[in-house]
Parts: C-alpha cells; sequence; structure tokens
C-alpha cells in the first residue's frame, strides 16, 4: 500500500506530499489542484510503461506542465514519487540538453522532457541503506544479492524509465516487483455514456475481468463477474440503486447485450435506452467489483452525471473496494464525499480526508499549519 505520495512543480502543485491510506477522498474547490493530483499519480503509472514523456508531451511539454509561479520560484525540475512499506521511487524530469556542435540540426523533440534522476528504496524513506536501484542521466547502479552494485553507462536514453528498461528478474528483481506493482495500478476518468458510448452497443464478449477505460467491454464484464466474480454483490449494488432492478447479459451469436430488467416494466432496457445515470452507476459497479482488484484504485469525479440518489450506493460499492484495493477518490461532489464518510463509520473504515486549496496560486493541503503535519520525504538529488 502507497503511504506517501510526494510531487512537486507540476502545475499548480509546487511541493505536495500527502499521507495516504487505505481509503483517500481528496475533495476542494474548482481549480484547487484535485485533477493535478489525480493526472500526477497517472504519470507516475506511465513511468513503469515507459509512457511519462511521451504523456508530458501531451501536455506541450515539461515548459506546459511545470509549475508557472512568482518567477523567483521558477521551477526546472518536475519530480514525482511515491513511498509505501515495501518500496519507494521518485523520478525527477528536466529540460533536455539542445542538439550543439557544428553541422548538427535541431531536433523537433526538444519538448520531450529528459529523466536526469531516478531512483527506488526499499521502506517508506529514501535513506542510502535503502537504496535499490539508483540511475543519475546514462548511469544506473543495481544493488546486487551480496550487497555490492552493479554499474552500467549508456545502456538506458534519457527518455526511458528504468523501471520499463531494466526491470529484469536476475540483475534487478525488485525492480520487476516494484514495475508490476504499479502497473497493476487502475484509472478511470470520465467514462463515456453519451448516445453514441461503446459500452451502448453490443460486443463480442469474452471473459472480462477488468473493465476497460472506455466501457466498451461493460456487458462481458457484468457477466464475468456473474460467472466469477461476487453475483451477490452484484445483485445487491443493482438492487440498492434501483430497487426491484436485475442487470441480465443477453447472447445473440456471440455478442454479448446488457438488459436492465425493472419493477414494472413489461420488457427490460437495453444499454442503448438506459439514461446517462443509470449506465454511468453499471459502469460503476462493473469497475469496482472487478473479480482481479488492483493493489491502487483511482477513480476521478465518478459522480458525474448521477442522481443524487445514486450517491449514496456507489459510496457503498466504493468501500466494498476497499476490502481489497486502495482507494483514491478524487470528487467535486461534498454529498459523495459524506456519504463515504457516513458508511466508513457504519463499517468502521478509516478515511484518509485530504481537502485542496489553494494559496497565491500553489496547491496546499487545507488545515495543514507547519512542515511537521507532512510524511517524511527526500527527493533523490541531482
Amino acid at each position: 500500500m502507497i503511504t506517501t505520495l510526494a510531487v512537486e512543480n507540476y502545475r499548480s502543485l509546487r511541493k505536495l506530499i500527502v499521507p495516504l491510506d487505505r481509503l483517500n477522498v481528496v475533495t476542494g474547490a474548482n481549480g484547487t489542484g484535485k485533477s493535478s493530483l489525480y493526472r500526477a499519480l497517472r504519470l507516475l503509472a506511465e513511468s513503469a510503461r515507459g509512457g511519462a514523456v511521451a504523456a508530458l508531451a501531451r501536455e506541450g511539454g515539461l515548459p506546459s506542465a511545470l509549475w508557472a509561479g512568482p518567477a523567483k520560484a521558477e521551477a526546472t525540475s518536475l519530480r514525482l514519487g511515491f513511498a509505501g512499506d515495501a518500496f519507494g521511487y521518485a523520478v525527477d524530469f528536466g529540460h533536455p540538453i539542445p542538439t550543439s556542435g557544428a553541422g548538427a540540426e535541431p531536433s523537433l523533440f526538444n519538448l520531450d522532457p529528459e529523466i536526469k534522476r531516478e531512483c527506488t528504496w526499499a521502506g517508506p524513506v529514501l535513506r542510502p541503506a535503502a537504496l535499490l536501484c539508483d540511475r543519475a542521466g546514462p548511469a544506473v547502479r543495481t544493488r546486487t544479492a551480496d550487497g555490492g552494485w552493479h554499474r552500467s553507462v549508456n545502456e538506458i536514453r534519457p527518455y526511458d524509465s528504468m523501471l520499463s528498461e531494466l526491470a529484469d528478474p536476475q540483475l534487478a528483481p525488485d525492480l520487476l516487483r516494484l514495475r508490476e506493482l504499479i502497473r497493476s495500478w487502475r484509472f478511470y476518468d470520465h467514462v463515456r455514456t453519451d448516445a453514441e458510448a461503446p459500452a451502448r452497443a453490443a460486443r463480442i464478449g469474452t471473459r472480462t475481468p477488468v473493465l476497460g477505460h472506455d466501457g466498451a467491454d461493460l456487458a462481458a464484464a457484468l457477466q464475468t463477474i456473474r460467472e466469477t466474480g461476487d453475483p451477490a454483490a452484484l445483485d445487491a449494488a443493482v438492487d440498492d440503486a434501483f430497487p426491484g432492478s436485475q442487470v441480465r447479459i443477453t447472447d445473440s451469436a456471440g455478442r454479448f447485450e446488457l438488459q436492465l430488467h425493472q419493477r414494472g416494466l413489461t420488457r427490460p432496457l437495453g444499454a442503448a435506452e438506459l439514461s446517462d445515470g443509470t449506465l454511468r452507476y453499471l459502469l460503476w459497479t462493473a469497475a469496482l467489483l472487478t473479480p482481479r482488484p488492483p493493489s491502487l484504485l483511482v477513480l476521478n469525479e465518478p459522480e458525474t452525471s448521477l442522481h443524487p440518489d445514486l450517491l449514496r450506493p456507489l459510496a457503498e460499492l466504493i468501500l466494498a473496494a476497499t476490502k481489497d484495493t486502495q482507494v483514491v477518490l478524487v470528487t467535486h461532489a461534498e454529498p459523495l464525499a459524506e456519504a463515504v464518510a457516513k458508511g466508513a463509520a457504519r463499517h468502521r473504515v478509516d478515511v484518509n480526508s485530504i481537502e485542496l486549496c489553494k494559496e497565491s496560486g500553489r496547491t496546499e493541503v487545507a488545515g495543514r499549519e507547519s512542515l511537521l503535519d507532512e510524511p517524511l520525504w527526500y527527493w533523490p538529488k541531482r
């Protein structure tokens, strides 16, 4: 489980170090940095897949993603990191070195950031004795089984992460375990429910323990829960939101289609007929009752287009997911945060409430009075 998240110089996150627990609810007014916190977590996940540099380039490169506060605090690096009881990881992105020299042509990739520093360590705090893998520019050293170091130079390009390039079961087994841990993280953000949404169409069905990010495999995901997951929890979640209703999946020549049977109706409603809110709730049901729980699940504003009456059932689904998964819920809906808090009190689940505010253009944690309120954190130096 992640116990600390650290971000420095990413958009409004000038310097943010927050503690995390099993269930985390991030709230705050519009523009306080909730979306930036969500995107920072996604960037960390992209590092394990070798896509963090490309993701930053899609945001307009490092100049667009960097902190843009007062000139005296002008930032030149973007740093992301997390730590838990078992592992910690930090990465430092900086500006590329411009192409120079006689006859050298300017590169068209000068908006791509470079990874200047990257470290993994054992335990919750970075210490020299806890280092497992240490990268400075093109040079990487990896701790060996006997406590020594294996050193290499120029084996990794400046725009590649060692998580994606050097995770070897023989040379760096700890790095491999960390990479697979991060790759298990799951993110859901604004799944489509419009008239042309993929979730509304019949699709070829195969076993689907993990709902896709576009929701196209919703019917297959719900049927997988029914056959290999917790069908009682699925039926209870639907009945809780829509009393007397049941979800059934039909199969026509291998194409699966969702049908909602509701009390008082003489025929079931197909996915194409459902309201945006009803369809979205069923999407969250499939995501949160997954038979293959991730180590970390991050939900960004799942309340969008939901009727207020559906917020309590959604809160119950989120609480149920915490039995097997660490959850970060980013929401601007106070009623959802309150529903989660009330449900947590009933189930005796601790809620880590993180309210963000903005002071002088920088995101802060509301109520934090001093640096002593922050978790202990050290960045690797360049």
